[in-house]
C-alpha cells in the first residue's frame, strides 16, 4: 500500500483478531465499525461525536463522548469580536464504558446525553444533522441553549483508519466539512444566529482504542468562496499514518487529497502568526490567531494540555486539476493537543 491508500470497498473495519483489516482513507464510512469486534478491554475504548459550528464572529462546540473509564460531555461558546470571550463547561462521568450507546455509524441515528443539568442530542437523518442542547448553570448560573441544523447534501468526507504500533489499538475517524449551518444559540440574554450562506458546521466522529500518551495537530475550516463551498482538514501525529494522511481539501462536495502538511507554530506564543506548508505545494497558508481556547487538566493519570487556536487563514489551495483557490481571511482553527488518558 502506498502513501494515501484509498479504501474503496465495503467491509468490516476489524478482523477476527481485533486488528484493522485495511488501514487507509476513504470518502465515506465504507469500513463498518462494530464495537463487539474490539479485542481491547472496555475501559480503553473511546467513542465520541464532536460538532463545531463556526461563524465569522462566534462559534459553538459540542461533544458527547464515552472514553471508557471517563465520559466527557462538553459545550463551548466562543466570541471573536471586540469583546473576545470563551467558556467551556464539561460534565464528567465515571466509567460509562458503552452505557451511552453511541451509534456505530455517523450516517443516521441519535447520540444522546441527559442528566439533571445537561440535555444534549445529535440527530442525523435525511441529509440533515440536528443539534439541540440545554445546559443549566453553563456559566455564572446562566443557562445555555441551542437549536442548530446542519445541511448535509451528498458530499465526500474524510474517513481514516489508522493503526498504532501496538496490538488492538486503532483509530477510526470521520471528518465531515462544509455543512451549512442555520439555527441559533442563546446565552445570557443574547441570541447567536447562524447564516447558511456564510456559516458552517464540521463533525469529528471518532471510534477506537488509543495508546496512552499522544500529541496531535489538527486544523479545519470552511468558507463560501464566490458561491462555492470550500473546506479543509489537516492533521498529523496520531497513530501510524504510513497508509494515509488525513490532509484533504473539499470543494463543492468533492474531496481533493493532499500529502503531508506541517504546522509551524511560534515557539514563544500560540498567539503569534503561524505558517502551514505542504510537501506537495498544494496547501500554503498564513494563519493569524484571534483566540486561544487553552485548557490544561492534570489529574496525574489523566493529563490534557490543549491549545485550540481560532484565527484567520489566508493563502493558496490547489485542487486535483491544478485549479488554484485563493483563501482570504477565513475563520478557522488549528490546534495542538497533548493527552494522556
Amino acid at each position: 500500500m502506498g502513501r494515501n491508500h484509498e479504501v474503496t470497498t465495503v467491509h468490516p473495519l476489524l478482523g477476527p483478531d481485533g486488528e484493522l483489516i485495511e488501514p487507509g482513507w476513504s470518502r465515506s464510512l465504507l469500513q463498518k465499525y462494530d464495537r463487539a469486534m474490539i479485542k481491547a478491554p472496555k475501559w480503553r475504548i473511546k467513542e465520541w461525536d464532536y460538532y463545531l459550528v463556526l461563524s465569522d464572529s462566534f462559534a459553538g462546540a459540542f461533544t458527547i463522548s464515552d472514553d471508557g473509564y471517563i465520559g466527557l460531555q462538553s459545550v463551548s461558546l466562543l466570541e471573536f469580536g471586540d469583546n473576545q470571550w470563551e467558556h467551556t463547561e464539561t460534565v464528567l462521568n465515571a466509567f460509562p464504558m458503552g452505557k451511552l450507546a453511541l451509534p456505530s455509524s455517523s450516517e443516521s441515528g441519535v447520540t444522546l446525553y441527559e442528566d439533571e443539568r445537561l440535555q444534549m442530542k445529535f440527530e442525523a437523518n435525511d441529509g440533515k444533522r440536528h443539534i439541540t442542547c440545554h445546559f443549566e448553570n453553563f456559566f455564572e448560573g446562566k443557562t445555555f441553549a441551542c437549536d442548530i441544523t446542519l445541511a448535509q447534501p451528498p458530499m465526500d468526507s474524510m474517513v481514516i483508519a489508522t493503526p498504532w504500533d501496538k496490538k488492538h489499538a486503532f483509530y477510526y475517524n470521520q471528518k465531515i466539512n462544509c455543512m451549512r449551518a442555520s439555527g441559533f444559540m442563546e446565552f445570557n440574554g443574547k441570541k447567536y444566529e447562524f447564516n447558511p450562506s456564510t456559516d458552517f458546521g464540521t463533525l469529528d466522529w471518532g471510534r477506537g482504542v488509543w495508546t496512552y500518551d499522544n500529541t496531535w495537530h489538527w486544523g479545519s475550516g470552511n468558507a463560501d468562496i464566490d458561491g462555492n463551498s470550500f473546506g479543509f482538514n489537516i492533521g498529523y501525529g496520531f497513530g501510524n499514518t504510513k497508509a494515509a494522511t488525513e490532509n484533504i481539501i473539499f470543494y463543492n462536495g468533492k474531496a481533493h487529497k493532499l500529502d503531508d502538511i506541517t504546522f509551524h507554530i511560534p515557539e514563544n506564543s500560540y498567539m503569534e502568526p503561524w505558517i502551514f506548508t505542504s510537501s506537495d505545494g498544494r496547501f500554503e497558508m498564513d494563519f493569524v490567531p484571534v483566540l486561544d481556547r487553552a485548557a490544561c487538566l492534570d489529574y496525574k493519570i489523566i493529563v490534557s494540555d490543549q491549545h485550540q487556536v481560532f484565527g484567520r487563514m489566508s493563502g493558496t489551495a490547489i485542487l486535483d486539476d491544478d485549479t488554484e483557490i485563493n483563501v482570504k481571511n477565513i475563520m478557522c482553527f488549528a490546534e495542538k493537543v497533548h493527552n494522556k488518558y
